[in-house]
């Protein structure tokens, strides 16, 4: 299930993944992001809280649909934040972020630790 964490005026869209991510929460996730396009943002900045994810109840084939749909989108994706609480996820960011840079220059991805979701917050929407 997804659910965002807070409503942003402007080009902030920050998400939470909680238990599980199903082809449902792809859409929804979709969605959101769409409606940040629709209101006339060039780029949107995105936070995604995984610390609640469950791996078991997760669908395989959402995620995949879900990356093809995000290198599609990359062009308009801003900063984008991963708060967690994992080492895995914590050592790829940086790996991701060359990757990221090269996209999109002057734009990053950081990995936040879930104590730090003001941090986060504050990296997607700097005039909030």
């Amino acid at each position: 299930m997804i659910e965002k964490i807070k409503a942003f005026e402007g080009n902030a869209l920050a998400i939470e993944v909680i238990d599980g991510f199903t082809e449902t929460d792809e859409k929804l996730a979709q969605q959101f992001f769409n409606e940040k396009v629709e209101e006339g943002n060039d780029y949107i900045h995105v936070l995604v809280k995984l610390d609640e994810m469950k791996i078991s109840h997760s669908s395989t084939k959402a995620f995949m649909e879900d990356m093809i749909w995000v290198l599609r989108n990359y062009h308009q994706m801003g900063n984008l934040a991963i708060v967690a609480h994992s080492k895995v996820l914590k050592a790829l960011v940086p790996i991701d972020n060359i990757f990221f840079e090269r996209l999109q220059k002057g734009f990053e991805e950081r990995y936040f630790d879930a104590s730090q979701l003001d941090k986060a917050l504050a990296f997607i929407s700097p005039n909030e």
